[in-house]
């Protein structure tokens, strides 16, 4: 069987960066932890919450780079003399990426109820309507 790539469609051209992005966002290595959730807030707008409970907003980073959102949680260490009978509650680190479509920029984030909220705007191109002038080539 052959892999189908975009650019190998004669019609689809320039399109070799969403192929990329379509790989590095396979590869990205999210698992599952912490939980999240994306909802459409409007017909432009969504919001990524993911659930950081025990964490503060010095122990996680927000990042945006060459349209990849990471967000990162690193809690510091227990104070020493600490002895726990019973130890259910993960102190682990995390690291999870969303790779965002061009036009859409990250707002703000918010801390609430042990949730991060961020909040994402898509901007809408005007539409361009371009006219292509026709040359002769040149008959002698």
């Amino acid at each position: 069987m052959t892999k189908l790539t975009l650019g190998t469609q004669p019609f689809l051209l320039g399109f070799e960066q969403l192929e990329r992005l379509v790989e590095r966002a396979a590869k990205s290595g999210n698992d599952g932890y912490p939980p999240y959730n994306i909802e459409q807030t409007s017909d432009r707008s969504y919001r990524i919450t993911l659930a950081v409970a025990g964490f503060t907003e010095a122990d996680l980073s927000i990042t945006l780079e060459d349209r990849q959102l990471t967000i990162r949680g690193r809690q510091s260490d227990d104070p020493e003399g600490r002895v726990f009978l019973h130890r259910g509650i993960a102190s682990r680190q995390f690291q999870r990426t969303f790779v965002l479509a061009e036009g859409v920029d990250v707002g703000e984030a918010v801390m609430e109820n042990g949730l991060l909220h961020i909040d994402l705007t898509r901007h809408v191109p005007e539409t361009v309507v371009q006219t292509v002038p026709i040359k002769r080539s040149g008959v002698k």
